[in-house]
């Protein structure tokens, strides 16, 4: 195969576990995230938001939930989404959400590119919303 010059194109892939941002530009930013030990449905005890961007997921391969929670503040309510593979989920901005993964799935990820934890706060899930996290996890995957 021939190789161009970065000038022309970049070619990226991300293999290993967890997040990583792949592309930045301008305003933008494409990541690929992966299986992650620490997203396992009984490990998940608290969600994020995102108050400057939404934030698209696409499945690639393999298996997402995406845990979306209610509330402003606090969460008041989880809900679950098994996502298929090639649709677009957009998760609004302001919205909390967490994922859960197969281990072979890899999720492609687009949000603004000044995406960072001072502009991503996190909420704790209660006892009962961590174990409300794991019961949809079973119903979704059965």
């Amino acid at each position: 195969m021939n190789t161009l010059p970065k000038s022309l194109i970049e070619i990226h892939e991300h293999n290993g576990n967890d997040y990583k941002p792949l592309v930045d530009y301008q305003t933008w930013r494409v990541a690929l995230m992966n299986y992650t030990p620490d997203l396992t449905p009984d490990k998940i005890d608290r969600m994020q938001k995102h108050t400057g961007t939404d934030e698209v997921f696409a499945l690639m391969t393999g298996r997402c939930i995406l845990f979306i929670g209610e509330g402003r503040e606090t969460i008041t309510k989880v809900h679950a989404v098994d996502m298929e593979p090639y649709k677009l989920y957009n998760v609004k901005k302001g919205v909390w959400h967490s994922h859960t993964f197969s281990e072979d799935a890899r999720v492609l990820i687009v949000e603004n590119c000044d995406t960072a934890d001072a502009n991503s706060p996190f909420a704790p899930l209660s006892e009962s919303q961590c174990l409300e996290v794991v019961k949809l996890t079973k119903k979704l995957w059965k």
